[in-house]
């Protein structure tokens, strides 16, 4: 018999409740700090004008298959929870990219081929382009830009494909994103098998997606929640650590990367400089109402710039649970909007949703709520180094900028919740 290891979970996001799940399920005692009075991190349901609207429209694909086991786990209805449906990238006319069922690499040739708003020279070129890619294995030069590994390619599909996909995946302006991230996003989430690409729109807000059921289950299971309770010292013991002067085996540290610099500063400075030094790009989510008004598309691409159109995909809210004629702009990439001020960013949303809506707007515009993430996910650059899982010996981070293979992406973060606990907690202990 050995005894059962007390385990610590600092921060209440999804890589936090990933790995306390984790944790618990290898029959681990969990206790699970959380400096808010709710769970969920920056993937959570506000209240607002009356109306639950999530801080920002995280989507899944059917390539996130450690958040899907997870609800799975918790017994969420995966076919009640998410409106599946094939990738379409597609504008208010139609056009885009819009993804047939089967295998993957013959579905993106059949669909880039009827492209027709493209020169067949451009489509030509980006399924040479693709092809390339596959036959490295999507891998390239660390130090490149997906704007320096694209250059080549025709402006139609940059402009059209590339840009958009970067920055809805990375968080990042293709003329600063990481190629090599990039490439990985497109491996796993384009060519990696029948649904891997499908998108999955949230039809329940996303504090009831996860944080709710999995607060339900974990205390279920026992474990203990300690929600508004900022974690104020976490401590090296000869044997295992503390927390706040509370004994425990091990700690999995999954609060922002701020927080997690504060409390290893003393013990492992160089690991907490590099935590500190990530740098962040906000999303800006704007909320319209339009009473009548119901989109081609519960979600649709949008044009964007700098310095007249700030959002790149408009959800329609209507059709994914929401009130009928609520619109949610997504802004990402967003820090010159955010610099401009969110009276300038909202004015220039509302001019850009007339324009790219036109007709389907069936009503006024009415605001409903901007809300800014400012530090929404890290600066996915070249060569940018991430902090690592292991911090010192019993004690590990958990989150979507701890080092691994993808961006700032709820899969990330999920994955590596679970990482950290499976690392923590040796077979021995299930």
């Amino acid at each position: 018999m050995t005894s059962r290891l007390k385990v610590a979970v600092i921060g209440g996001g999804w890589a936090g409740l990933a790995a306390a799940i984790e944790a618990k399920s290898r029959d681990a005692v969990v206790t699970l700090f959380e400096m808010a009075p709710q769970l969920g991190g920056r993937a959570r349901a506000v209240d607002a004008s009356g109306l639950r609207l999530d801080n920002g429209q995280h989507i899944l694909i059917g390539a996130y298959t450690q958040t899907l086991a997870l609800m799975k786990t918790i017994g969420v209805d995966l076919d009640a929870a998410f409106l599946r449906l094939p990738l379409r990238l597609v504008d208010a006319t139609g056009g885009g990219l819009s993804l047939p069922p089967g295998a993957a690499l013959p579905a993106f040739a059949r669909a880039v081929l009827r492209l027709r708003a493209w020169p067949f020279a451009d489509r030509l070129a980006l399924l040479a382009a693709a092809t390339s890619w596959a036959v490295r294995g999507f891998r390239c030069d660390p130090s490149l830009t997906v704007a320096a590994l694209t250059a080549r390619l025709p402006a139609s599909v940059r402009l059209g494909l590339i840009d958009p996909l970067c920055v809805a995946a990375l968080n990042t302006a293709a003329s600063d994103a990481s190629a090599s991230v990039f490439l990985r996003v497109l491996k796993d989430g384009l060519f990696a098998g029948p649904g891997s690409s499908d998108l999955l729109l949230p039809r329940w807000d996303l504090t009831e997606l996860l944080p709710t059921p999995a607060a339900r289950w974990l205390q279920g299971a026992g474990a203990n929640l300690r929600l508004a309770h900022r974690v104020q010292r976490v401590e090296p013991q000869d044997v295992g650590w503390q927390v706040d002067g509370e004994n425990f085996d091990r700690i999995i540290l999954a609060t922002p990367p701020r927080e997690a610099a504060r409390l290893t500063q003393t013990f492992a400075p160089a690991w907490a400089r590099g935590a500190a030094a990530l740098r962040y790009e906000p999303i800006v989510t704007v909320y319209l109402q339009s009473t009548g008004t119901h989109l081609t598309e519960p979600m649709l691409a949008l044009q964007s710039d700098e310095t007249k159109h700030p959002a790149q995909f408009v959800f329609d809210r209507g059709q994914l649970g929401g009130p009928a004629g609520l619109l949610a702009f997504v802004v990402s990439g967003a820090q010159a909007w955010v610099d401009r001020g969110q009276e300038a960013t909202l004015a220039a949303t509302v001019r850009q949703a007339h324009e790219a809506l036109g007709a389907q707007l069936k009503g006024p515009l009415q605001t409903i709520k901007v809300l800014v993430e400012k530090r929404a996910t890290f600066r996915c650059t070249p060569g940018l180094v991430r902090p690592l899982m292991a911090i010192a010996p019993g004690l590990l981070a958990a989150g979507d900028h701890v080092d691994g293979p993808y961006p700032a992406t709820i899969e990330g973060a999920v994955r590596s919740g679970f990482n950290a606990a499976r690392k923590a907690l040796p077979a021995a202990h299930r």
